[in-house]
């Protein structure tokens, strides 16, 4: 009984771990699998060992696609957190307008992926779409087909718009967790509005920010249905991510190639997801 008892846990984990292993450990295999191989057809196959791993780390085009990537993702993060967390502060603690509000900033995550792109291009259409024609009364020339700048601008402000809510839902979780005589305290301590920020709030959404940083990131970093939506990773490579290189890749039957870019891809994330728990880890770690 004894040993049974210590294994209990265990035994309770294998359900996860078999949905683990045949959704995530046994497909990732098969991809590297195939990333040895030149693939016409998966009975027509021929060995190339490392080839496509080498031509891939070798490519300028990989390098300026990851930093591309990298960009957007930072980009991405540095607008919608303190924009998400200024939302979640001016939500109020209770009442119907609370109510309302958070509906109103989850209405934007059930939206699906490849309805959003088709959504913004109608928005600034110059003809039929309400922002489109506000741009162009105003005698802004707009060109997100042609202008890089304007693209990577509509892709960032459609990304925003789709995801500051969870930011913001998330930030008022960690708000919401404050007790009343923690304000009341720092009111006789003549606290100002940053000092409670800084020492009040902040540290009521550290953990919830640290899910919701990983979470961006990941998202973020393979973004594919807007951006490719959007202008096909145009005009030129401008907002050829890496995702969207893979995809190309997909798309011309090119599997061994694809499989490559995917374990790469994957070995990327993982790494960064890594250091994030590293950190995640040392912040949690109670200082003497």
């Amino acid at each position: 009984m004894g040993n049974l008892g210590q294994r209990r846990p265990w035994l309770l984990l294998m359900p996860a771990l078999a949905i683990l292993m045949v959704v995530g450990i046994i497909p990732l295999g098969i991809v590297f699998y195939y990333s040895f191989y030149d693939i016409f057809t998966l009975q027509a196959r021929s060995w190339v060992g490392g080839q496509w791993y080498s031509a891939l780390l070798s490519s300028s085009r990989f390098y300026d696609s990851l930093l591309r990537s990298l960009g957007f993702s930072t980009l991405i993060m540095c607008i919608q957190f303190p924009l998400g967390i200024f939302i979640a502060l001016m939500i109020p603690r209770g009442g119907v307008v609370r109510t309302g509000t958070l509906v109103l900033l989850a209405l934007p995550l059930v939206v699906p992926w490849n309805m959003i792109p088709m959504v913004w291009l109608s928005l600034v259409d110059a003809d039929r779409g309400l922002i489109g024609m506000a741009i162009a009364a105003s005698g802004w020339d707009f060109d997100y087909k042609f202008n890089a700048l304007h693209t990577w601008a509509l892709i960032a402000v459609m990304d925003t718009w789709h995801w500051v809510g969870l930011v913001a839902i998330l930030s008022y979780s960690g708000l919401a967790s404050i007790s009343p005589s923690q304000y009341q305290a720092a009111a006789i301590d003549q606290a100002s509005r940053w000092q409670v920020f800084r020492w009040v709030e902040l540290p009521a959404m550290r953990g919830v920010l640290l899910m919701a940083l990983l979470l961006r990131f990941m998202d973020s970093f393979m973004i594919y249905t807007e951006a490719f939506g959007i202008n096909a990773g145009g005009p030129g490579a401008a907002t050829s991510f890496l995702s969207l290189d893979l995809g190309e890749e997909m798309r011309g039957f090119d599997y061994g190639p694809a499989s490559a870019r995917s374990i790469v891809y994957f070995a990327i994330t993982a790494c960064v997801v890594w250091a994030f728990l590293r950190v995640s880890a040392r912040e949690e770690v109670p200082r003497r």
